[in-house]
């Protein structure tokens, strides 16, 4: 059996795919958890490996990424382009953020939107010199808020698409 096979074939492997979909920038656990349940994943698996996955990159990012761009400008600058486009976006996000501090962070990563979530957050976060402390609950509590809704739109979106509703 091939490791993809096993990630969609078993269980264990159903869950880990799920929580490595969520774990990816831009699909998060926003597309983590309705891509578990299409794999065959009842809710209650779903939702706490899309979870885990979309929360395990959140204290990295807050804690590292200003120093992980700062090495990117030094050894890769044809990269300064990219960190200069998520430094401007971290900014530009933070300032959403900055007014309300944590419970504007938990806010942000909670709403299921393009452009939010648990990176963008905690790319904010750490822009804004959060401390891992504060804004890390934050953060869990608002991908635990998106998970919610995610699994209620998933649940109704199921029940649309198979005429039970």
């Amino acid at each position: 059996m091939d490791i993809f096979q096993w990630l969609t074939d078993t269980e264990v492997g159903k869950c880990i795919f799920t929580m490595l979909v969520s774990m990816i920038p831009i699909i998060e656990l926003r597309g983590g958890l309705p891509f578990g349940v299409a794999l065959g994943l009842p809710y209650h698996l779903a939702f706490p490996f899309a979870v885990l996955g979309n929360i395990i990159p959140a204290p990295f990012i807050i804690v590292y990424i200003r120093r992980i761009f700062m090495l990117m400008r030094k050894y890769m600058p044809r990269l300064n382009g990219l960190v200069d486009k998520m430094e401007k976006k971290a900014h530009l996000k933070g300032q959403k953020v900055q007014k309300y501090q944590y419970l504007g962070l938990w806010l942000f990563v909670a709403i299921p939107l393009p452009g939010t979530g648990a990176w963008t957050g905690s790319l904010a976060a750490a822009f804004l010199d959060m401390r891992l402390k504060k804004a890390l609950p934050a953060v869990i509590l608002g991908v635990l808020t998106a998970g919610c809704i995610m699994l209620t739109l998933t649940h109704v979106g199921i029940n649309l698409f198979s005429g039970t509703v």
